[in-house]
């Protein structure tokens, strides 16, 4: 139950990540910046997409999805805190928070390297 619940939580975070294309290239020439970001979120989309075939064997790139979006998440907020940014970025923090929590929950607990092989 666990693992199809992750199945589930990596697609619709995956498919997210993927929809950053659309701001990406919208934001091509008048963010720079911006749109390098979106670049990363949209290739880690795809990998989260190809990672659901077999979790387990992902848990970096999970582990990683999960704590970089944590650590976005804290920094954005901070900067809306200190009035850096917009506050309606508190929507991102949100969203980037929960992404980050559930999929450090759910993720796979180990790898089952080197356990022996019965039978």
């Amino acid at each position: 139950m666990r693992e199809r619940v992750l199945k589930i939580v990596l697609g619709a975070v995956g498919v997210l990540f993927l929809a950053t294309a659309y701001p990406m290239a919208i934001f091509i020439r008048q963010e720079p910046s911006l749109s390098m970001m979106f670049s990363l979120y949209v290739t880690l989309g795809v990998f989260l997409l190809l990672a659901i075939r077999n979790p387990r064997a992902s848990r970096s790139l999970i582990a990683f999805t999960a704590w970089s979006s944590l650590a976005h998440a804290v920094w954005m907020g901070t900067q809306a805190a200190c009035h850096m940014v917009a506050s309606g970025e508190m929507i991102g923090v949100a969203v980037l928070a929960v992404i980050g929590v559930a999929l450090i929950v759910l993720a796979p607990k180990s790898l089952d390297v080197g356990r022996p092989q019965v039978g």
